[in-house]
This record gives C-alpha cells, sequence and structure tokens, in this order.
C-alpha cells in the first residue's frame, strides 16, 4: 500500500505561485530512520525513531504505519523498545538518558535517569535489562518501579542491543571492538563471545538458541551457533542496519538507521519491505561539479540522481565520515564542505572519501557556501556569528547575529544570511544590514542572479526576493518543512563521545545548471524540485 507521509496524516498540497510548478523529486518517508524494533502483543512490529521523538508501528500483513507516539510528545529520542508481560512499552531514550514505561493506556513515566547514551533494552520474564551505547558504557538490570538500576557491568565500549541467553548470559555487540560479548545475568566480568565483526549494531537469540546479529557497515545478518561459535551469512543487504526482530517462529525483520527503511527477510534471503526506505532529513543540498545532487542527512549523504534514486555515500561507522552533517556546499575541485553537529567544517570528496578539516569545535553549524575566492563562509548559530574560513584561519564577518543558519555567497565575495531567530535575512558586507523582515524561522539561502532564494521552515513557505526591484514573491506554500504546526519537539542533545548535539533540523537549498531549484523538505523527508513553467 502507498506509505503516509510523516508530517501530518495528510501531507496536505502544496500551493504554487502562478509561473511555477513544484514536484517532488523524491518520496516522502514514512519514519524519521528506523531503530530499535519489537512485535507487541497486538501483532503489530512497532519501531522507534530517535532523529524523530517517534514510535510507530507497523502491520506486518498491509504495511500500514500507525503513529503510537508522535514529535512533540513525552518520549524523547526513542533508540530501543521492549515490552513486559502486561503491554507496557519501555523505551530507551538514548539522547535525553532516560528509560521510560508506555502503559497501554498511553500514560508515560520515567523509571531511569542519568544512564547516559541509553540505548539497548530487553526484557526476559518481566526482567528488564539496559545498555548504554558510549565509550565506557555501563549494563544495568532495570527494575518497573524506579528503584535505582543494578549495575552488571561496565566501561564497555559501545555497548549496544541485547537479549537474555538460555545459558543465563546476557549477549550485547560491542560497536567500539566489532565484537560480541557475554556476561551473566548475576553480573561480573565480560567475556569475549566472537569478534571481526563489522560494526555489529544488535544481537538477538531466536528460538533454536543460535545467536543473531546485524552488521552496520557491511549489511550482513550473521547466526552464531551458541556451542561452536561457527557463524553464517543469513543475509546480506544495504549496509547501516540498526537493529532486527523475531517472531515467535523465527520471522526476521530488520531496520535501517541510515534511510529508515524497515523489511522481512525471507528465508531465501531477499527482503519484503514494509517501508521503503527514505531520508531520515534531508538537511544541506549541493550540485557538486559533475552536477550531482548531493543530501546531507545527518549520519550519511546521500547521491540522488534524476529519476528520485538514491545511493548513500558515506555514513556514520564507515571509518570515513565527518559526523553528523548538516550544511553542505560544493567546491570547484569535486569535493563537498560540510558542517557537523560537532562544530566542524570538513572538505568531503563523496567518492574517494578524502578529507580535509578547515575547523574543528565551532559552536552550533548549519549553513556553508563557497565565496567567489574559494573560502568558506558559515553560519554559527550557537554563537551567532558567520564565519569566513580560508584554510586554516577563521575570521568573524558579523557578530551578534540571532541564531543564524543559512548563507548564501555572492559575486563580491560579501554574503546573505538567514537570522532564523529574528526571522529576518540580512546582507553581510563590512556591517549587517537588513534585507528581508517578516519571516518567521528562515533557513536554506540561495543566490541566482538578482534572486534570492529563501525556505522558511516556521511558515512552511518559500520565497523569492529580487535585489534588483525589491519585489518578494511567495513561490510556494505549505510546504513539508520543518515541524507541523503546533508541535514543539523537544531538543536531542546528541550522545557524548559519540554524537555531540544538538541534534537539529536544517532545510537546505540548491539550484542545478537547468535551472531547477531543489529543497529539502525536512518535515516530511524528501526533496522538492521548483522550477519556473
Amino acid at each position: 500500500m502507498p506509505q503516509e507521509s510523516r508530517f501530518l496524516s495528510s501531507p496536505g498540497t502544496i500551493s504554487v505561485a502562478a509561473g511555477w510548478q513544484c514536484t517532488r523529486l523524491t518520496a516522502p518517508s514514512a519514519l524519521y530512520g528506523a531503530n530499535g524494533m519489537r512485535f507487541g502483543p497486538d501483532g503489530r512490529l512497532y519501531v522507534a525513531q530517535a532523529f524523530g521523538s517517534q514510535v510507530s508501528a507497523i502491520d506486518p500483513r498491509t504495511c500500514e504505519v500507525s503513529v503510537i507516539s508522535a514529535l512533540g510528545g513525552p518520549i524523547v529520542g526513542p533508540d530501543d523498545l521492549a515490552f513486559d508481560s502486561s503491554g507496557t512499552l519501555y523505551a530507551t531514550e538514548v539522547m535525553s538518558e532516560r528509560v521510560c514505561a508506555r502503559s497501554p493506556n498511553g500514560e508515560v513515566r520515567i523509571i531511569a535517569d542519568h544512564v547516559t547514551g541509553a540505548n539497548g533494552i530487553t526484557i526476559h520474564q518481566d526482567r528488564i535489562f539496559m545498555d548504554e551505547c558510549r565509550p565506557g558504557g555501563r549494563l544495568f538490570e532495570l527494575f518497573a518501579d524506579g528503584r535505582a538500576p543494578r549495575l552488571l557491568a561496565d566501561n564497555l565500549p559501545l555497548p549496544n542491543a541485547l537479549q537474555l541467553g538460555p545459558d543465563g548470559n546476557i549477549y550485547f555487540p560491542v560497536i567500539g571492538a566489532n565484537e560480541i560479548w557475554r556476561v551473566p545475568v548475576s553480573g561480573g566480568r565480560p567475556e569475549r563471545f566472537v569478534g571481526d565483526l563489522a560494526v555489529p549494531t544488535a544481537v538477538k537469540l531466536d528460538s533454536k538458541g543460535r545467536v543473531l546479529s546485524t552488521q552496520g557497515r557491511t549489511g550482513e545478518i550473521l547466526s552464531f551457533d551458541l556451542q561452536s561459535r561457527n557463524r553464517t551469512v543469513v543475509s546480506k543487504v544495504r549496509p547501516g542496519i540498526d537493529n532486527f526482530a523475531l517472531t515467535a517462529d523465527d520471522r526476521l525483520f530488520v531496520s535501517h538507521f541510515v534511510d529508515g527503511g524497515v523489511a522481512e527477510i525471507m528465508q531465501d534471503g531477499r527482503e519484503r519491505r514494509l517501508v521503503e526506505p527514505g531520508f531520515c532529513g534531508p538537511a544541506g543540498l549541493a550540485i557538486s561539479t559533475e552536477g550531482v545532487l548531493y543530501a546531507a542527512d545527518g549520519i550519511s549523504m546521500a547521491a540522488v540522481e534524476r529519476d528520485g534514486s538514491q545511493k548513500r555515500v558515506g555514513m556514520l561507522f564507515d571509518g570515513h565520515f565527518p559526523g553528523f552533517v548538516r550544511g553542505l556546499g560544493a567546491q570547484p575541485n569535486g569535493m563537498l564542505v560540510v558542517t557537523t553537529s560537532a562544530g566542524d567544517v570538513t572538505s568531503y570528496h563523496p567518492v574517494t572519501h578524502e578529507m580535509t578539516e578547515h575547523a574543528k569545535g565551532l559552536n552550533e553549524l548549519y549553513g556553508v557556501a563557497v565565496a567567489a575566492n574559494g573560502a568558506l563562509l558559515v553560519a554559527e548559530g550557537g554563537e551567532g556569528r558567520a564565519l569566513v574560513i580560508s584554510g586554516t584561519e577563521i575570521a568573524v564577518a558579523a557578530q551578534g547575529l540571532a541564531r543564524p543558519t543559512g548563507i548564501a555567497a555572492a559575486a563580491d565575495n560579501s554574503c546573505y544570511v538567514a537570522e532564523a531567530g529574528r526571522g529576518r535575512v540580512v546582507h553581510v558586507n563590512g556591517g549587517v544590514s537588513p534585507l528581508l523582515e517578516g519571516l518567521k524561522e528562515p533557513h536554506g539561502l540561495l543566490l541566482a542572479g538578482d534572486e534570492l532564494y529563501v525556505v522558511d521552515a516556521g511558515a512552511h513557505e518559500f520565497i523569492s526576493y529580487s535585489l534588483r526591484t525589491r519585489h518578494r514573491e511567495t513561490v510556494a506554500t505549505n510546504i513539508p518543512v520543518g515541524v507541523p504546526a503546533g508541535v514543539v519537539p523537544k531538543p536531542l542533545m546528541g550522545i557524548p563521545g559519540l554524537l555531540p548535539g544538538p541534534l537539529t533540523m536544517f532545510a537546505g537549498i540548491a539550484q542545478s545548471r537547468d535551472g531547477t531549484i531543489y529543497l529539502s523538505a525536512d518535515g516530511e523527508g524528501s526533496i522538492l524540485a521548483l522550477r519556473r513553467a
């Protein structure tokens, strides 16, 4: 059945001004990425979406997706899920350092707090076990009544989704060592079970006692005999697998943290897709010197063809990726320049994966543009500055700005900056001159000749402004950017040592050689294409 947009139950109609056309280059995404999964007592597959603060349920027969806990609701950044015998749903909140419990009537309460990087969770005979996916992570037994957790193991290198085995050991992957470890349920010294893995993201045991594990870097699903530890490849799909779920009769379903796809792995190894892959964002957009459209998508980057097909050209954990990417610009040498949630500005080649660092540790970066003289222009939202980076030297072009987001380079090496905090666009050229006011929350900027284009994420509008005539036109309204009206998302502060935050949204914009303007509809997870009719 067709997927619905995650932005609203019905995404609504985008209205465009006379003389313009708007189409979707890529389809809306049903999920904000897909992380931990678990079958509920109603037979549906429940999926956590950490980057969208949402929990959804999928009917495995019809593929219908229903929202259980929506963006802006009481569950923040859920990463993994488990059910107890009463039907209560437990979720780890990986970026708010909590574990919550959602009763069948919808009431949500916190059962554990101050658990940094709370990630994997499993329940066995109503005993709750949870680990922290961070350097030096810990493994606990939790208690539904909120009692202090019982520490089972600590100093673990990025442990993830776990399960109690029939031998009384808790099995869990350790991403930092590319191994699977186990520890007695009573606690003690962890033991290495198997190694030489490729970013193991989850471990579960099937009804026959075999240990299954997903490999994030290779897309393999491996099976290990509990006694001999011999391995077999169950299936191989695209990289970026996050987690998986098993039915009582061992039907296997996998989730992808990179693109939000959810699929059943059939006995012959093929995929039956329940949710099609899509974007978690997208955020920044750029057209390379080869004319390829690239999209920054948080923990990955994608190349998008003219037919809307996507290919991930890099992702977190593959060893050659800048980090959580947000802003994106194109350099004339085929490199792309990105800003990351860690405050880094890095040039990255999407084919060779060559990287060059220009700046590190800045405060909440958004848009980036390449000036005519080759300098990099960066919007530093956390410090309220527009920066100019030449080589590794950083100069301040403007300060005192209110959360600058988008930035566009002019031919004379001046720039235009979107001030999301003041709802305006300014011209920075030795000083700061207001140019376009009365906006709600402007994000991406594009300068094309004398036309300045603005994505107003707060108003869900796309605006053009003539620098020559000062004429302003609302090109499109009701565009699915930002968050739906009335929704106030809680901040995602990232994961210490793994994903520095805040992990905020950003709607980017780019223009191809044929004049088509591409826009990140990050609310619904698509890319829009706008053209003059």
